[in-house]
């Protein structure tokens, strides 16, 4: 029912297709687990991530593509470039769904073309096309256009932009109204194999076990997700719909993680959206909730020619409180301009915000920047800071190289707020101590894509699994709880599905049956997904990954004087001990016990 592989070796312009051993699928669901499990044949330590040989997986679900509770996702994986650990990235849209439907759950890409290509899938039919005429020459979004016109006008295409035609290390990889596969530089991936676009046509239908019985659960598990009033909050307000509770709590970062407060973030909310600029909505493919913005701007430098992506809140975040800025109008055209360039807006934007304040404690000056002027609350600099980025010209060279490497640049390298090269997301740990569990043990880096936990510890608790809700500043008794949570989130992002969907395990269970036949008991999914976390861990452990990098960044640990956070700084010493504990793992090396590796049948990939 599931596990049909495109494989295209871009350096022999060869075009295989094979099935996935059955075993797989059901071990590692599909997604990023899958993903991990095909990477693990793959991959050979010695390649440099973006080394010709090493794969690129484009990995959907046994969910992707059926119309279920926001289904409409798959993940693209690879060695990243930005960590030069284990990359993942989430992606939304209509691409993955396309790709199922061409005929294909998993697309592996290996080589290196010898000039620009891109792929055009068309059901039965791949081709590799010549894609010169685009290379450095058009955005991300002009690159569809002019794809489809080139191949099929109903194609579904992504690509990249100047950024990872230029091996950026967190060039990301974009679609449709602006989905994006943001995090650990997979467009670079992309660019180093001379890839610039995918482009997919299918007509076919999703071979599910039982398509009668899953039609009836989706339609009852969508029915139940317009119910839910987070869903309503979405619709209407999208991802930045709770800025102002964030910013109440202290999750929301300003002035690059140094204040807890700022007095503008209520003009920058989802809310304040909501009542000025937004036009419109956007969904993934079959999604119920529509949380994509379409905004208009109607006056002013920064006007619209009609309707534009509106920014999420992480983007929201990058360009609004880290530099002090509380104009819209900016963080959306700098926004656009991210996506259009194919730079990872929260990459991109804290390793600006670190600029900003090198530049505000005298480390670096006009003479550094190429003439600009870094002041707080003024974002006017970061158009042309991105494009410098983008192109690895001037100051910007030293920027593409990422915050940690820009501030060890200038001898302070303990002032980037990183875990393992990749930058942290817009919520601060010192509101959450979960969410500073989940940052320092994640596969790939800092992320809040491989475990969510500060909405359990908000009330978002999973108690048919066993995740209650815990006090946000607890030190102890929680760790197991978020190692649980990480494992669920696996499963999720195996399936694929988006974390905004509030829909039971056990219903998730129930749509997973009809539509692969797979017949895992809620135990059994969330071993599948501990199962894929622990190969993760055990990868990035032969990629070189050592313990000395489980920690949170100096400015993380330092205390702020006011807001929702005020005062408390997470003990990381035992969080990380009750964790180690809870999952099996050894505390000196930080890798799974061999009794863990036998539990979860990962022999294969044990260290010899």
């Amino acid at each position: 029912m599931f596990g049909r592989l495109l494989k295209v070796d871009l350096t022999d312009r060869m075009v295989t297709k094979e099935s996935i051993p059955p075993e797989y699928c059901c071990d590692f669901i599909g997604g990023g687990g899958l993903a991990a499990r095909l990477f693990w044949d793959l991959f050979d330590p010695a390649w440099h991530p973006l080394d010709p040989r090493s794969p690129l997986l484009w990995v959907t679900g046994p969910l992707t593509g059926s119309a279920g509770p926001t289904t409409g996702r798959f993940t693209i994986c690879a060695r990243s470039p930005q960590t030069g650990l284990w990359g993942e990235s989430n992606i939304g849209g209509f691409v993955g769904p396309e790709l199922r439907f061409a005929g294909y759950d998993v697309l592996v890409v290996i080589g290196r073309s010898v000039e620009p290509v891109y792929l055009w899938i068309n059901n039965d039919e791949v081709e590799i096309r010549p894609a010169s005429h685009l290379w450095g020459v058009v955005d991300t979004y002009q690159t569809q256009i002019a794809i489809r016109e080139e191949t099929d006008s109903r194609a579904k295409v992504a690509c990249i932009g100047r950024a990872g035609e230029n091996q950026v290390p967190y060039a990301l990889i974009l679609s449709d109204h602006g989905r994006v596969a943001g995090r650990t530089g997979m467009g670079a991936v992309m660019g180093s194999k001379n890839l610039k676009a995918v482009a997919v046509r299918g007509t076919g239908k999703l071979p599910l076990k039982s398509p009668q019985l899953y039609q009836n659960l989706r339609v009852r598990s969508n029915k139940r997700l317009l119910e839910q009033n987070m869903t309503a909050i979405l619709h209407q307000t999208g991802t930045s719909g709770s800025a102002d509770f964030f910013q109440y709590v202290g999750d929301m970062p300003q002035k690059y993680w140094t204040q807890a407060t700022f007095e503008g973030a209520g003009k920058i909310s989802g809310a304040a959206m909501a009542e000025t600029i937004l036009t419109g909505s956007s969904a993934c493919q079959g999604c119920v909730i529509r949380c994509g913005r379409e905004v208009t701007i109607t006056e002013g430098p920064y006007a619209t020619n009609g309707a534009t992506k509106g920014p999420e809140y992480e983007t929201i975040c990058s360009f609004g409180p880290q530099l002090l800025v509380d104009d819209l109008a900016i963080i959306t055209a700098l926004g656009g301009l991210c996506d259009r360039l194919g730079l990872d807006s929260i990459s991109a934007g804290n390793t600006i915000a670190l600029a900003y304040l090198l530049y505000d404690k005298g480390l670096i000056d006009e003479n550094d920047t190429g003439g600009l002027v870094l002041r707080w609350g003024d974002a006017t600099p970061c158009f042309e800071l991105l494009d410098l980025i983008a192109n690895r010209n001037g100051f910007g060279a030293l920027l593409a190289q990422g915050s940690r490497m820009l501030a060890s640049h200038y001898g302070v390298e303990e002032l980037a707020v990183q875990v393992n090269n990749l930058d942290v997301p817009m919520h601060d740990p010192r509101a959450f101590s979960g969410m500073a569990l989940s940052y320092v043990t994640s596969p790939r880096g800092a992320c809040h894509n491989q475990s969510d936990f500060f909405m359990v510890e908000l009330g978002g608790s999973l108690e048919e699994i066993g995740i209650p809700m815990t006090d946000r500043f607890a030190n102890t008794g929680k760790a197991s709880y978020v190692a649980r949570h990480q494992h669920w989130r696996t499963v999720c992002n195996s399936l694929v599905t988006c974390f905004f969907s509030v829909i039971s395990p056990s219903e998730l269970a129930e749509l997973l049956e009809a539509a692969a036949g797979y017949g895992l008991s809620l135990d059994q999914l969330v071993c599948a997904g501990e199962r894929a976390w622990n190969l993760k861990r055990m990868i990035n452990l032969h990629l070189g990954w050592t313990r000395a990098g489980e920690k949170l960044p100096y400015l993380l640990v330092q205390p702020l004087p006011d807001g929702g956070q005020e005062g408390y700084v997470p003990d990381m010493e035992t969080l990380l001990h009750e964790y180690y504990v809870a999952s099996g793992w050894d505390e000196n090396t930080g890798s799974p016990t061999k009794a863990k590796i036998k539990e979860l049948g990962l022999e294969f990939a044990e260290r010899k």
